[in-house]
């Protein structure tokens, strides 16, 4: 325990930095579906979502990767008493829109808007895949402008890719073009962008001069994806076959509950990636040592028979070694210890400056 301190200048001997590490984020669809025959997939009895592992959950090995659900607003066509899960695909679009969308000036819970701009109704997201990422991915949030989700789009069921080889005319890409610019602030749930959808088989309607439709949102804070179910619809030049049984996604979100239309988005689900983002903040402590202080060591071999041992006569100044910074609060408490990597010679011929960082 230190017996002599000295005091730091907060305004002249601390500064703070906060650094971004950023991390690639690749989730295969045959992780998603195929590669584990679905023993990575996790249905609960309530039946409101589904959990993704990257291994067979029961596995002590895996990583729960994200959940997948669907909804669709009370005020879309499909809200009718005769549709499977109703209340449940109601209730949790109108979960994720009030966490997400947040309320109007009315305290009505807002529809999701596929340009964020909240006006008119023609732009609304009535049905919607959510993929919500787990923190494992994400870490502090989503890097803007790193999404790219990749969903097959072949009309036939058995071949979502294509046939054979994976066929780029088959897919579609949902990307989030927002960068460090362009993204919105008018959600409760922190910032977020428009996933724009590209692919050589969209429909022309709704597709700007630069080949992108909007097609969904993507939230960085929250981990949340949304994905409009037109992707599978009126995005295409043709709607495509989302089960065995030959419904479109407009008949399969009526007639199959939450899970079985995850599984059906699953099915289609080609590749998705991004980076995530750790906020690393420091704090650097500049640790002054004048020539005349800390000369005296309170190691008890410091002294033999009452003489340092540095010391020949008593005519030689005094030398210590410093091999440990501790950093104290106002009433003497130690709050942390920093080691030198070698001890570092210290007399009243030399001063040095010690960089202390606290990372946090």
């Amino acid at each position: 325990m230190a017996t002599t301190f000295k005091k730091i200048n907060p305004s002249n001997d601390v500064t703070s930095t906060r650094n971004l590490i950023y991390e690639a984020i690749p989730l295969t669809g045959a992780i998603v579906s195929g590669t584990y025959a679905d023993n990575n997939i996790k249905n609960f009895s309530h039946g409101m979502f589904q959990a993704v592992y990257d291994y067979p959950f029961l596995s002590s090995s895996a990583n729960h990767v994200f959940d997948l659900s669907v909804g669709y607003s009370s005020e879309s066509g499909l809200s009718s008493s005769t549709s499977i899960d109703n209340a449940k695909k109601i209730n949790m679009y109108n979960e994720m829109a009030q966490v997400l969308a947040g309320f109007d000036q009315n305290s009505v819970i807002r529809r999701f808007d596929e340009d964020g701009d909240f006006v008119g109704t023609a732009t609304k997201i009535n049905e919607a895949y959510f993929i919500n990422l787990t923190r494992l991915l994400t870490k502090d949030e989503i890097k803007k402008g790193s999404v790219s989700l990749q969903l097959g789009t072949r009309a036939a069921y058995a071949t979502p890719f294509g046939v054979g080889d994976v066929d780029s005319g088959d897919l579609i890409k949902l990307v989030d073009k927002s960068g460090s610019s362009g993204y919105k602030i008018n959600s409760p749930a922190g910032e977020y962008g428009v996933l724009f959808a590209t692919g050589s088989n969209l429909a022309a309607a709704g597709v700007d001069v630069t080949g992108y439709v909007p097609a969904g949102l993507v939230y960085y804070q929250a981990g949340i994806a949304v994905v409009s179910a037109s992707v599978f619809g009126s995005l295409l030049t043709a709607p495509v076959v989302m089960d065995a049984d030959g419904r479109n996604v407009t008949q399969n979100l009526t007639a199959s509950g939450i899970s079985g239309n995850c599984d059906t988005f699953r099915h289609r689900m080609y590749n998705l990636s991004l980076n995530n983002t750790t906020e690393l903040n420091s704090t650097i402590y500049f640790c002054r040592v004048n020539h005349d202080d800390f000369n005296y060591s309170s190691n008890p071999t410091y002294l033999s028979s009452s003489q340092l041992v540095v010391k020949s006569s008593a005519q030689d100044n005094p030398v210590s070694y410093i091999t440990t910074v501790g950093l104290y609060s106002a009433d003497n408490e130690l709050l942390a210890v920093a080691k030198l990597s070698e001890p570092l010679k210290n007399d009243p011929t030399t001063e040095v400056t010690i960089r202390v960082r606290l990372d946090y």
